[in-house]
């Protein structure tokens, strides 16, 4: 692969995955006014297609390319994902494969790629992605601060990639994928008080660290994590508030301990996401691989993969095997995704993820929701799914209201 093809590539990808800057979004566009490049690019969205087929296949491979085919030739972009909703059932049915590829194809303008006024419409696109459209909201993205043990704060989203700062000897890096990265130096001392970072995630906002042992943090909007920047003694502690996902590095000498609230979840190394938002009624620890012991002073108890233990304030903690670990950490993958929700519930991950404020006129509706999307879309994408199930809304100045 050609060093150009190589860095279309990474480009390409770095958008699709939401991991891409402003800049890099600048410098995709820039590809993509140039007619020469329309192969490279085709193929290149014929790969994510594919991706999404091998991954989860809803159609047989003549369809599939008739599909991709129509969307690659059409002389305009989607506006929106429409939800197909099976007939008799009071759900809400997404199919992914169209939803995940859309996203693409309306972020990305792929239409000009054969359109013959290319220049004219990528502007158009262009335009999309970086104003806030009248009476919508635009999705949220990597957004993050770092601060250091001395107080000093770091904007990682506009933190040039390189070395961002030293913690003890810990060098703390931002790479070219958009990740925060911390990696031990020599000669630190067993002795020496270990420098505690904090990242925060802003509503709107999500981020991924690589801790000094390897394991590996994302942080959903609204969160943060608490952590040394070389971790020492007999265990490695951290602390989180809102949600988080982990991949745990294995170390059977030094167990990994979450703090959250009043709980403790402890591991070795296992893939596990902790919710634990302020403003939901529970908080849920999902265990996808390995195990976990999550305690506090009134219980103790082992996770098995798939099983997920609830908090409710001021109650025990209920280990179930009825969740589906898939939708714990959907956001994780980039979608909403939903089964069974209320409204109340859909609409406190949509506040947290646009930074709108949301409310109720009337009486909530109780109708149950099941589907998924995008987080890549718009705040009116969203909600249009919502209203083929009989929810009307209206965007205004960064507010959501749901109407009767």
């Amino acid at each position: 692969m050609s060093a150009f093809n190589a860095r279309l590539n990474y480009l390409f990808n770095s958008y699709y995955h939401q991991t891409a800057t402003q800049q890099e979004r600048d410098e995709l566009f820039e590809i993509i006014n140039s007619s020469a490049n329309d192969a490279e690019l085709t193929a290149l969205i014929h790969e994510a297609w594919n991706t999404l087929q091998a991954d989860e296949p809803l159609f047989d491979a003549a369809k599939s390319m008739d599909m991709l085919n129509g969307i690659l030739q059409s002389k305009s972009p989607p506006d929106s994902i429409h939800p197909i909703r099976p007939p008799n059932k009071n759900q809400l049915w997404l199919k992914v494969g169209v939803a995940a590829a859309m996203m693409v194809f309306v972020g990305f303008g792929a239409y000009v790629l054969i359109n013959q006024h290319k220049n004219a419409a990528n502007k158009r696109a262009q335009a999309r992605l970086k104003a806030v459209p009248a009476h919508d909201v635009l999705p949220g993205g990597n957004k993050a601060v770092l601060t250091l043990a001395n107080g000093k704060t770091i904007t990682l989203d506009s933190a040039k990639n390189g070395l961002l700062a030293n913690e003890g000897t810990a060098h703390v890096k931002k790479t070219h994928d958009g990740q925060l990265v911390y990696e031990a130096g020599k000669n630190e001392s067993a002795d020496a008080p270990a420098a505690i970072n904090t990242v925060s995630t802003p509503r709107g906002g999500q981020y991924q660290l690589v801790l000094n042992d390897g394991s590996k943090v994302w942080l959903n909007s609204a969160s943060s994590l608490s952590f040394p920047a070389v971790f020492k003694g007999a265990t490695r502690e951290v602390e989180i508030t809102g949600e988080a996902y982990f991949e745990v590095a294995k170390n059977a000498k030094m167990p990994f301990k979450v703090k959250v609230n009043n709980t403790v979840v402890e591991v070795l190394g296992t893939h596990f996401n902790i919710m634990a938002y302020n403003d939901e009624d529970a908080m849920k620890t999902t265990l996808l691989e390995g195990s976990v012991k999550i305690s506090n002073k009134q219980f103790s108890g082992l996770l098995k993969p798939g099983q997920q233990a609830v908090l409710r304030q001021n109650g025990p903690i209920k280990i179930t095997d009825e969740a589906d670990a898939d939708d714990a950490v959907a956001w994780k993958e980039g979608i909403f995704q939903f089964r069974d929700a209320g409204i109340e519930t859909i609409m406190r991950q949509a506040a947290r993820w646009y930074d709108v404020q949301v409310s109720f006129v009337g009486k909530i509706p109780e109708k149950e929701f099941t589907g998924r999307i995008s987080r890549n879309v718009k705040a009116s994408e969203l909600m249009g799914m919502l209203k083929y199930m009989g929810v009307n809304f209206k965007i205004e100045d960064k507010h959501i209201t749901v109407l009767p």
